[in-house]
């Protein structure tokens, strides 16, 4: 039967709204809402709500038994702040929709439209709206929910925005399409001192520069071989703004991203540990008097979500 594709305004609108109030993961109470006012329009055969907390998902039924395919957005934006100026840009202070997922939304959002129009011949199509994809507790939570057997699919399909392809592309690939992430965060301390006397502290300076030039290495040392992975430092800062003094502490060696492949990331990283041989991070070198050296740190250091 040909489609006959109808106009998407609206759920480029939605967009605009979704863009315009993000939520983080599992708190996306408004999104949702939002959400469910504009699929009540379109007058789905089943609604669920508060799936795995705060999704959502559309049933739209075909007049004849077959299977039930799920298509897959996500609710949650991301804990960054926004410097567009565009006019649909992020009132909320601190978060925005950095990865798209308003477009995911209203990408289904347009399906939905469709299929109030033109209901499957058979089956079901099932819209899910995913809480908390960011975090990676979402899907477990979605599927854990008890509500989540009535549109058990045979079989599902989601996408992910990509920057730089052409507008109507659609890239696939066979195996795994990209990187998931895990994250760990490494504080060193030290002991502070005056600036003209540094031989009477213990600064972590040093000691942050070579762990962040060694990282590169962390994937090989853990075994990944040829798969695919990385370790990416998103953020460092050392010390404060004290002129007269020698930094104490690296106070943010933070959200320090082991990245990989998940089919390749799952076995290192689980049960959930792997130890980092410490033997490039000279041996013996202790930073602090709390006995937190470098090598004590990396001996203990295992590679698990926060």
């Amino acid at each position: 039967m040909p489609i006959e594709l109808l106009p998407t305004d609206s759920a480029a609108q939605l967009r605009r709204r979704l863009h315009r109030q993000p939520e983080l993961s599992g708190a996306e109470f408004q999104t949702a809402q939002q959400i469910l006012h504009f699929f009540a329009d379109l007058k789905p055969d089943e609604t669920l709500t508060e799936l795995g907390g705060t999704g959502v998902a559309f049933v739209f039924s075909g007049a004849e038994p077959g299977p039930t395919v799920l298509l897959r957005c996500e609710l949650d934006a991301l804990p960054i702040q926004e410097e567009n100026t565009f006019a649909h840009r992020s009132t909320a202070a601190g978060c925005a929709h950095k990865c798209g997922h308003d477009g995911h939304m209203a990408i289904l959002a347009a399906v939905g439209i469709q299929l109030a129009a033109q209901r499957p011949l058979r089956g079901r199509v099932v819209l899910l709206y995913q809480p908390a994809e960011e975090t990676g507790q979402g899907a477990a939570a979605v599927i854990a929910d008890e509500k989540f057997s009535q549109i058990r699919p045979d079989y599902v399909f989601a996408l992910h925005n990509l920057p730089g392809q052409p507008l109507g592309q659609v890239v696939v690939r066979s195996g795994t399409f990209s990187c998931a992430s895990r994250g760990v965060t490494i504080t060193l301390l030290g002991k502070t001192a005056h600036a003209a006397q540094p031989e009477t502290g213990i600064s972590p300076a040093a000691a942050m520069c070579q762990l962040i030039d060694e990282l590169s290495q962390l994937p090989t040392r853990l075994g990944f071989g040829d798969e695919l992975a990385f370790a990416t430092v998103v953020g460092a800062r050392l010390g404060e703004k004290a002129f007269g003094t020698s930094p104490a502490k690296d106070r943010e060696l933070n959200n320090l991203t082991i990245c990989a492949c998940l089919a390749a990331l799952t076995p290192a990283l689980s049960p959930g540990e792997r130890e980092l041989d410490p033997a490039p991070f000279s041996p013996g070198r202790r930073v602090g008097d709390e006995g937190s050296g470098v090598v004590h740190l990396i001996k203990s250091l295992i590679l698990r979500p926060k």
